[in-house]
């Protein structure tokens, strides 16, 4: 990727047309088991095989993005995205459909996988992916208030994100293009920075993604068969939880890293736990309305904080997409695991499981937080991108340079790479200082002696 990104909006765009599947999986699920004929856990599984087949483009793309540029793997995943969805709305047989679903979720892996590579190398990663889950969850919205009205059967909610990413096509335009010869003769290379921190990091989104998805991937049934609302209703519902998703991530953008990223995660994953367990014991309106408003308000805003923490690992974007893959692993099981869960317990039993499991997830990603990207810089430490020593500063400059210290809480200071040409070093390049070059070498040797 360029050391000097571009506009955002591509990249948001991009960002949308790849996370757009996984903000429809309910209303796809239900309608894959109401008008196909199959079952909540087929159909769940179904959903699985999606995101699935999303999850691997991410890993496979992993590092990879820089290299052919992002303008290239954009423009293929939407293509695949486009044909395979495209395909699943137009078949009406159940292995067709698969087929055509497992296409498109590779192409909407490979979307995401640019954005978030795009979106790490940000100078402020975090706006970039508020914005991204802004007008994701505003398409989102807009969808689940028109597509109950419009009927169609499995057949519509594949086809409007077919539709969304020839819409978001034209975009890739402004994406970075292949790199020249002479960059690619001389590749960036290093290891991952943070292993350990990102590994946590990763597994961890992986079991908050999956408890997260296993009820989203049920909500709909929640709604009409617990508590008995029409699919109307339950669609108005959706949207107007992501019309409060959009307030909350508005709010996340704004307030930034003010408070760091441990305490948003940390906080907001207890009050989705609540939520989680409010949403799946509802048994009217109210508290259906409340559980999936409040949830639907928090989600995002942690979401953000999230993929702004996985950037913030390694300016490449690795972690970003490494972190977002295993999210999507856990988004892709979080149907079929809701699915039996519902089955065999029942929602209330199941919302407390989920809300269990994402309590004790919420530990280890906090404190991953507060060691690699919620920590402010203070006086005293350095930092992978922050400034000197303010003790080191002051005996150096006499208190002069007023600008060169940090002050108390300031963010991350932004690094951008450099690449630098290996030059092979010969024998002549190597003389000690002297007049007429090779004369140094006696008259440094003497002087040596002498002393």
């Amino acid at each position: 990727m360029s050391s000097r990104p571009g506009a955002a909006w591509p990249l948001v765009a991009v960002f949308t047309a790849g996370y757009l599947a996984s903000y429809l999986l309910p209303t796809v699920v239900g309608r894959l088991s109401a008008h196909l004929g199959l079952s909540p856990a087929q159909a769940g599984l179904v959903g699985s095989a999606l995101l699935l087949s999303s999850a691997g483009a991410g890993f496979a793309l992993a590092g990879r993005v820089e290299r052919f540029g992002a303008r290239t793997p954009a423009r293929a995943g939407l293509l695949l995205a486009a044909v395979g969805y495209g395909c699943a709305a137009l078949a009406g047989s159940v292995p067709l459909v698969v087929l055509g679903v497992m296409v498109g979720g590779f192409g909407s892996g490979t979307a995401t996988a640019v954005a978030a590579s795009g979106i790490a190398a940000r100078r402020d990663p975090h706006r970039t992916s508020s914005l991204g889950l802004l007008t994701v969850s505003a398409t989102a919205g807009v969808l689940y208030l028109t597509i109950p009205h419009l009927g169609g059967g499995h057949r519509l909610p594949f086809a409007a994100i077919a539709l969304v990413a020839l819409l978001v096509w034209p975009a890739t335009a402004r994406l970075d293009g292949a790199r020249t010869a002479e960059e690619t003769s001389s590749p960036i290379t290093g290891r991952l920075p943070h292993r350990r921190s990102g590994l946590v990091l990763a597994g961890g989104m992986l079991v908050w993604s999956m408890a997260q998805n296993a009820l989203w991937g049920v909500s709909s049934r929640i709604g009409l068969d617990q508590a008995g609302l029409s699919e109307v209703t339950v669609g108005a519902v959706f949207a107007a939880a992501l019309g409060a998703g959009l307030l909350g991530v508005t709010g996340a953008g704004l307030l930034g890293a003010r408070l760091g990223r441990a305490v948003p995660i940390g906080l907001g994953t207890v009050v989705i736990a609540a939520s989680i367990v409010l949403s799946s014991s509802a048994r009217d309106l109210g508290s259906f309305a409340t559980g999936e408003i409040m949830w639907n308000t928090v989600y995002p805003v942690v979401l953000s904080y999230l993929i702004g923490l996985a950037a913030s690992l390694d300016v490449r974007g690795r972690w970003a997409v490494l972190a977002g893959s295993a999210s999507s692993v856990g988004v892709a099981c979080g149907p079929l695991l809701g699915s039996v869960l519902s089955e065999e317990a029942g929602y209330p039993a199941m919302g407390l499981i989920l809300g269990a499991a994402t309590l004790l997830v919420a530990a280890p990603v906090t404190a991953v937080a507060l060691h690699t990207g919620g920590r402010p810089l203070v006086p005293g430490s350095v930092r992978r991108r922050g400034g000197a020593p303010a003790a080191l500063l002051a005996a150096t400059t006499g208190g002069g340079l007023s600008g060169a210290v940090p002050k108390l809480g300031s963010p991350e200071q932004a690094v951008t790479e450099l690449r630098v040409r290996r030059r092979r070093l010969v024998r002549s390049a190597i003389r000690t200082a002297g007049p007429d070059g090779g004369s140094g070498q006696s008259n440094a040797y003497a002087s040596t002696s002498a002393r």
